[in-house]
């Protein structure tokens, strides 16, 4: 039987396409929308205020919040900063409350990220057990988890999915370097030997289905492949997937004069073990970068 699943952010990236993977796997959706006229399968809120129909929430099964603004913009001044924050914590908070208020409190899948670990960890294996990194990034994840603490007070069974790089050829990442690398300016970025972490968009929304459907899943959860590769790996890669040479390399002193802060999160290296999941007993689809690549190209 179908259950019933209420999406924040259900009009983003992600949203977009976990909304679509529920519905064809029998599920009912309700999308959480802040303007217009709401539709048979959408419902108003507004986070700013803790506006939010409460009779919606009691009415479902799960309840994921996938709203955030990007971080990648720069100048990161202090009120993007701030944007950062709040986009993420009042969202988080204004669901976790009503999830709280439930006479039967619904799951909650909570979006988060791998930046909890930090920028830069060399090669070392992170895992939902290891150490929270430092700087802004890890405190916004931080902050962002801390939000669902109502949730969790009142017993409600609550994931967080500490996303890696999700890789799908029309959006996220892939949709920025695609066309550059079919041009020829494919390039690996510093040395080359920083780890990237991924995971097929097919991977991530399968893998929050089964954190949906699992009631004894909780906790942190991190989505990414089994197999994270180096910059220079991922690089030669996506050129064999689009049949273009990658012999460019891009110097980590013009990355961060062209880039500022962001080149940070370029030239960092993360090695996420996604062990919550595979103990789970979820399988990946896509576990490598060859697959990956060519299930969000094909």
């Amino acid at each position: 039987m179908g259950m019933q699943v209420v999406i924040g952010g259900a009009s983003g990236f992600l949203g977009t396409a976990l909304t679509a993977h529920l519905r064809a796997g029998g599920h009912q959706v309700t999308r959480l929308v802040r303007s217009g006229d709401p539709a048979d399968d959408s419902s108003i809120w507004d986070p700013s205020t803790g506006r939010i129909d409460q009779i919606v929430i009691d009415r479902a099964d799960a309840v994921v919040n996938l709203s955030g603004s990007s971080i990648s913009k720069w100048p990161r001044t202090r009120r993007r900063a701030r944007e950062i924050v709040s986009s993420r914590t009042t969202t988080t908070g204004t669901l976790a409350k009503a999830v709280a208020a439930s006479p039967t409190p619904p799951a909650m899948i909570s979006a988060s990220g791998m930046s909890y670990y930090g920028t830069d960890r060399g090669d070392e294996i992170l895992t939902e057990s290891s150490s929270s990194g430092e700087g802004f990034l890890p405190d916004v994840v931080r902050l962002w988890e801390a939000a669902a603490s109502p949730a969790v007070d009142a017993g409600a069974r609550v994931c967080f999915v500490r996303t890696s790089l999700v890789l799908d050829g029309d959006d996220g990442i892939l949709g920025l370097m695609v066309p550059v690398w079919k041009l020829g300016g494919g390039a690996r970025l510093g040395n080359g030997q920083q780890y990237m972490s991924f995971i097929s968009l097919h991977d991530w929304v399968r893998g929050v289905q089964k954190l949906i459907e699992s009631p004894e899943l909780s906790g942190p959860f991190n989505f990414a492949a089994p197999t994270p590769v180096r910059n220079a790996e991922f690089t030669d890669a996506l050129g064999t997937a689009v049949h273009r040479p990658t012999f460019l390399a891009a110097p980590a002193f013009a990355l961060k004069l062209a880039l500022g802060g962001i080149s940070d999160d370029l030239l960092g290296s993360l090695r996420i073990a996604p062990l919550a999941l595979t103990d789970a007993g979820f399988t990946f689809s896509e576990p490598n970068i060859e697959s990956a690549l060519e299930a969000a190209l094909r």
